[in-house]
């Protein structure tokens, strides 16, 4: 057995599991009486279908969780100019989703707790289709912004629980599922950014059209995430080890499967997850690869248009950084899972991103292909993060909290930086500054990725002595 696989103790009821001190507060699985049956066997059919019915929510919410932010990036200046945004107001809109993401992520293990990670990834894809329909509708500036903000506390809570649902209902295969919605994740981005104007134009230019187009997609997965719930509270998925068996002990890609349908949570005790250097070391690792990501989305094209290159030819070339991402996305995390230590992973996409920024500081135009291509692998950090929020909890319970607190705390980290790096753009009149700070940014990446990526758990550092 490999030192990253832990066997999962026994005696635990099924569910995400306690998370602070008050058990009242645990999923609501636990108070499943059917749940509670060690070792309760489920009909191979059953189980199978559940298992399928998780897979295509985990996808199908999975591609939802970009379009709305990129969808608007293309059409930004569209937007401004038919709702007379200030330029204020629109650079607010480039860094609003970092603040909201951290904002409402926080309520994300509460809910959890209370109604479970299905309901939660619910109630994110329905606030998540009424914004992106409300959005296009709005005739002014408050409306607008105020429909931005549903469909991002929609996405916030959609963001935290997708390491908690793979965690829950697919222990024995992290690696694989986390690789399948950050693949998803990543076509959903590349797709809206490549679609969006096309649809627009198709409209006669309607902007409004372009941005509406999403909410049919984020429909489908609000119809869906209902019947998850409703299966799960049943106990139709997510009470299984590998293969449909309970107890089926570690699984093949790095996850650890539950005993008897359970998880591997330690007994009630609070979990004070800012004890824990792992949790502030992912923190900091999603903060700054989180960075680079809103810095290259939203002024990469600029950089290269800066340098020579043709507006159509920039669009390509940022749209080469996000497809990189996604054979990226689903190949990593599976082989990241497999590793003892993630950490070797996280050196060599900072290396790829501290690479491409030299291109694009001594020469541009020289090989912008190459340097696309560069900080497209820097870009997939963030599916090896989530890979590492699975791995360094031993319990969904403990990936609920991890999750919430890294993807928050490294979202509000990267709040600042897309308007940092405009702030030095306009005032020296160039990118050579810009671009050396994110390249200096690589460094303590990189060293946040290697404490992250260590083989610990975070039960083992933030529980109180004699808690576990």
């Amino acid at each position: 057995m490999r030192d990253d696989q832990v066997p999962t103790p026994t005696a635990e009821p099924t569910g995400a599991g306690p998370v602070d001190a008050d058990p009242a507060e645990a999923d609501p699985a636990t108070r499943d009486p059917r749940a509670r049956r060690p070792g309760r066997r489920i009909p191979a059919s059953r189980a199978a279908a559940g298992g399928a019915l998780a897979t295509a929510g985990l996808l199908l919410a999975s591609l939802n969780l970009r379009p709305a932010i990129t969808s608007l990036g293309s059409l930004l200046e569209e937007v401004r100019v038919g709702l007379g945004l200030s330029g204020t107001v629109a650079g607010l809109l480039t860094s609003l989703p970092a603040l909201c993401f951290a904002a409402f992520g926080l309520a994300a293990p509460r809910m959890a707790r209370r109604w479970g990670p299905a309901v939660v990834v619910a109630s994110g894809t329905a606030l998540i289709t009424a914004g992106l329909v409300l959005r296009p509708l709005a005739d002014s500036t408050a409306p607008f912004l105020l429909a931005s903000a549903v469909t991002l506390a929609g996405i916030a809570l959609s963001n935290i629980m997708m390491p908690v649902v793979v965690k829950r209902y697919f222990p024995e295969r992290v690696g694989s599922m986390t690789g399948l919605y950050s693949m998803g994740l990543s076509a959903g981005t590349a797709l809206a950014a490549g679609l969006t104007v096309p649809v627009a134009e198709a409209f006669g230019g309607n902007w409004r059209a372009g941005l509406w187009v999403w909410a049919v997609p984020a429909l489908a997965a609000a119809l869906l995430w209902p019947a998850i719930a409703r299966a799960d509270r049943a106990g139709r998925i997510g009470r299984t080890g590998g293969e449909g068996r309970p107890g089926a002990g570690t699984g093949r890609d790095g996850g650890t499967a539950r005993d008897g349908g359970t998880d591997a949570a330690p007994a009630a005790a609070p979990l004070r997850i800012t004890r824990s250097r792992t949790a502030w070391g992912l923190a900091a690792f999603m903060g700054l690869q989180s960075t680079a990501a809103y810095v290259t989305m939203g002024w990469l094209p600029q950089i290269f248009r800066d340098a020579g290159t043709s507006a159509a030819t920039a669009g390509l070339l940022l749209a080469c950084v996000m497809t990189v991402s996604v054979p990226m996305a689903f190949v990593l995390p599976a082989l990241a899972a497999r590793s003892s230590s993630q950490g070797r992973f996280a050196v060599v996409l900072g290396l790829c991103g501290l690479s491409g920024y030299a291109g694009l500081w001594t020469a541009p135009a020289a090989a912008p292909w190459l340097w696309a291509l560069l900080l497209g692998l820097s870009n997939s950090a963030f599916p090896l993060a989530l890979t590492m929020i699975g791995m360094r909890a031993r319990s969904s319970a403990g990936v609920v909290r991890l999750s919430a607190f890294a993807q928050s705390t490294g979202y509000l980290i990267s709040f600042p930086g897309p308007i940092l790096i405009g702030a030095l753009y306009q005032r020296t009149g160039g990118w050579d500054l810009p671009i050396a700070l994110m390249a200096a940014l690589m460094v303590p990446q990189i060293g946040a990725g290697l404490l992250a990526g260590r083989n610990r758990h975070v039960e083992d550092e933030a529980l109180p002595r004699g808690g576990a």
